[in-house]
C-alpha cells in the first residue's frame, strides 16, 4: 500500500514546503522506498540562488529514514530523531534540480534500537545513481541528555 504526501506530513517532522517526499511506495521493517518530483520546484526551501545542490539529496534520505521510523513502531517509537553524522557520502552529480525525472530514495535499516539507527541510503533518479552513503540517527537525544 502506498502512502501519500498527507500522511507523510503528519507522521514526520517536516511539514509543508519543508517536507520534500511526495510518496511512500513501498517499506518493511528493514528498508523503505520514497518517490519525489520536488527537486524541480523553483521555490525548493533548499535551493541556493539558483541551484539545488547535491547533498541537499542527504534531506531526502533523512526524511525517508523518519518516515521508516514512523512506519517501523507507530505506536513504540520515540517522538524525535535526529541526524547524528553521515559517512561514506559519494555525491554521482553536482546538482538535483536539474534532473527532468523523479527521485527515488532508498534506505535500508543495518542496526538500531530505540536510541539509535545506521541506515544506509541511496538517492537515484531513473536513470542514474545520484547520491549515497550511511547515517546515523538518535533517537530523544534531548530527553536521554538530560536524565543521564
Amino acid at each position: 500500500m502506498r502512502l501519500d504526501r498527507g500522511w507523510i506530513e503528519r507522521h514526520i517532522p517536516h511539514h509543508g514546503r519543508m517536507c520534500l517526499l511526495d510518496e511512500i511506495i513501498d517499506w518493511d521493517a528493514q528498508h523503505i522506498r520514497c518517490r519525489s518530483g520536488t527537486h524541480r520546484l523553483p521555490d525548493h526551501p533548499l535551493r541556493s540562488g539558483d541551484r539545488l545542490g547535491i547533498a541537499c539529496g542527504i534531506e531526502y534520505a533523512a526524511q525517508a529514514m523518519a518516515a521508516h521510523g514512523a512506519l517501523a513502531d507507530l505506536e513504540n517509537r520515540p517522538e524525535a530523531g535526529f541526524l547524528a553524522g553521515v559517512r561514506n557520502v559519494r555525491l554521482h552529480v553536482v546538482r538535483l534540480d536539474d534532473i527532468a525525472t523523479d527521485l527515488y530514495c532508498d534506505a535500508t535499516l543495518v542496526a538500531g534500537d530505540r536510541g539509535t539507527a545506521l541506515y544506509e541510503f541511496a538517492l537515484r533518479s531513473e536513470a542514474q545513481r545520484l547520491l549515497s552513503g550511511r547515517a546515523t540517527v538518535i533517537f530523544d537525544a534531548n530527553t536521554r541528555l538530560t536524565h543521564e
